[in-house]
């Protein structure tokens, strides 16, 4: 069907999103042809930005590089399919010219292709005359054009991009963003990436379990350093039938690989949770992350993440209640594995009973799905956080005027206007502050990236592949975006890796101090964080989901300092905020990415367009 709108006019599907879908899972009932993104190389050297980062061989199957939301093959698979991009796009009626076999970039006939400058913006490369036909170079398949980033930015991971000693880290607040490809190090220093996560650097490994949505087993096992690459690994999921069949095949040359499915009981629910649990000879560990198990999560976008302490195993014959923190972490953990019922995890919830969790400084919150009534409306999902901010942080003096800031990579329906959810049960959750009576209606910041974000991104278009938001679910909001601001992070050197990572916070007018903060992976949806119904007596949580939250007190402050150059690499005791602030918000030219629908008016930086077919 076709729709207007001031996105332009595209045909769609006729299959709606689910009011509350968040990522669409594979597993789910329905799929979409409108979802397939082109990309493309310049028709013109100063038109021109380098392509993809480089792809997986192009023989290796799509299917068995991703496993997850359809927004996520389809960018990985048109990645090696790309499609020319033209001067002047008419695209109605235009066959999409193809690379040919290989996994390498064709160019167009372009007469200056130099690979060789550094740095420099493409409005300021000179013009050149046309070359003579005897001294015009021959097409080159596999050369790049230059970067507006720098010339490294589309590299693989340089030799000394993983730690070989132990990472400066953040003692106090254990919070890191990932690495990036193609940054200058300052801004890498003090991230992490996969392999540092795993090395023997942080203990001897002896078995893991892995929580998450998306994975590429080849890929996962290769992260792990060659002494522990046949350590046991328990894989959580929530795929079904087709796809839970094509992540059993990936798993068939490991076969210290098991697997745990996730029940998933209500539609449209995904099993969104992406966690780490380390079991070492020294002792236990816990890694709450935003990051998927595919090398796209780690490469060229920013992630965060909670890393827990060395949790040493108790002496034998120690109580039950043994080995508690102060944010009870320990029994909120041991609650939310018994929530999957699941006999795979079972030495898991054994193994944590054995160790102290003690030093733990964070809340955990959780998704997990059902429908809840009584007091158990409160042990999931943004009801849950209401609580904790509830009992664990104190009122403020002039709080109306504290604005709540929200950032996140994917959008669900949030109702014909803005009362139905997000200003109504959900603000009232973020606006929390102790036991305040006062129900402020302080600024609301959403943080999405903008087309303009996602095109000029490391990535470029493609980028947009894990932002899926679509016109289905924006067509029915456009009240929305008024709330929407720009993804920057100049400060952290992230502003050209677009997130993952997923934030929510509330912070001082001046954004100088921060009452709260947490990272999860729960997205902006009903799915991920529940919803009140039958007159609020009862809540629904779809998804599983799992983040961590920060309060003052249990850092013995009364709010967190807030520093504009804080980064997890700072030694300064300011919060490391992922972007900058204040939020900038969207001007009228600027408009939300949308993964389904086309965007063939300027190329990104690898000089491609986005066309779904």
């Amino acid at each position: 069907m076709t729709q207007d709108s001031q996105h332009g006019k595209w045909t769609i599907s006729s299959s709606d999103d689910d009011d509350d879908n968040d990522d669409l899972p594979l597993s789910g009932t329905r799929t979409s042809k409108a979802h397939r993104p082109a990309v493309s190389s310049p028709s013109s050297p100063l038109s021109a930005s380098p392509p993809s980062p480089k792809p997986e061989p192009a023989n290796t199957p799509v299917s068995s590089l991703v496993i997850g939301s359809e927004a996520r093959q389809l960018a990985a698979a048109h990645q090696l399919n790309p499609v020319k991009y033209e001067s002047s796009p008419s695209l109605a009626g235009k066959r999409k010219k193809e690379v040919s076999d290989g996994p390498g970039w064709a160019l167009s006939d372009s007469d200056d292709d130099d690979g060789d400058v550094k740095g420099k913006s493409l409005s300021n490369l000179p013009k050149r005359s046309p070359p003579s036909p005897k001294t015009k170079k021959p097409k080159v398949e596999n050369e790049r054009p230059p970067s507006p980033h720098g010339r490294l930015y589309y590299i693989d991971e340089p030799e000394d991009f993983f730690e070989s000693s132990t990472p400066c880290l953040n003692e106090t607040y254990r919070f890191y963003l990932n690495k990036v490809t193609g940054l200058d190090r300052k801004y890498n220093s003090g991230a992490l990436h996969i392999r540092d996560i795993l090395s023997p650097l942080f203990g001897t490994l002896k078995e893991s379990a892995q929580f998450n949505y998306c994975f590429d087993i080849a890929w996962m096992v290769k992260q792990f350093p060659p002494e522990f690459r046949d350590r046991p690994v328990l894989i959580v999921h929530g795929d079904k039938r087709e796809a839970k069949a094509r992540l059993v095949q990936q798993a068939q040359p490991f076969p210290h690989i098991r697997f745990c499915q996730a029940k998933l009981d209500i539609a449209f629910g995904t099993h969104h949770t992406k966690m780490m649990l380390l079991w070492y000879e020294e002792g236990f560990r816990v890694i709450i992350l935003t990051s998927n198990l595919i090398r796209a999560d780690w490469y060229q976008k920013t992630q965060g993440m909670w890393m827990s302490p060395l949790f040493p195993r108790l002496p034998k014959g120690s109580s039950e209640s043994a080995g508690e923190s102060p944010t009870f972490f320990k029994r909120d953990l041991l609650e939310y594995l018994a929530a999957y019922r699941a006999p795979e995890l079972e030495e898991w919830i054994q193994r944590i009973k054995e160790h102290d969790l003690s030093e733990t400084r964070v809340y955990l919150v959780g998704s997990t799905p059902g429908r809840y009534v009584g007091s158990d409306m409160e042990r999931w999902g943004h009801l849950r956080l209401r609580k904790l901010l509830y009992d664990h942080t104190d009122p403020v003096a002039g709080e109306e005027k504290w604005p709540v800031i929200g950032q996140f990579s994917s959008i669900g329906s949030m109702g014909l206007d803005k009362t139905k959810w997000l200003k109504g049960e959900f603000q009232r959750t973020m606006t929390t502050l102790g036991k305040s009576s006062l129900r402020s209606d302080p600024p609301m910041h959403l943080v999405y990236p903008s087309v303009e974000d996602v095109r000029t991104s490391l990535e470029g278009y493609p980028a947009g592949g894990s932002l899926p938001y679509s016109i289905q679910t924006a067509q029915k909001q456009l009240w929305l975006h008024s709330f929407f601001h720009r993804w920057k992070a100049n400060a952290t050197g992230r502003s050209h890796a677009m997130p993952h990572i997923k934030t929510y916070m509330r912070t001082s007018p001046d954004f100088t101090q921060l009452a709260w903060f947490l990272v999860t992976s729960a997205n902006l949806s009903k799915a991920a964080w529940g919803a009140l119904e039958k007159n609020n007596t009862q809540v629904m949580v779809r998804s599983y989901e799992l983040g961590v939250l920060y309060v003052p007190a249990a850092f013995n402050m009364k709010t967190f300092p807030l520093h504009k150059d804080s980064s997890p690499a700072s030694s300064s005791t300011g919060f490391p905020v992922p972007f900058d602030l204040p939020p900038t918000c969207y001007s009228p030219e600027d408009q939300p990415w949308i993964w389904n629908i086309p965007y063939s008016q300027a190329p990104d930086t690898h000089g491609n367009i986005w066309v779904p077919s």
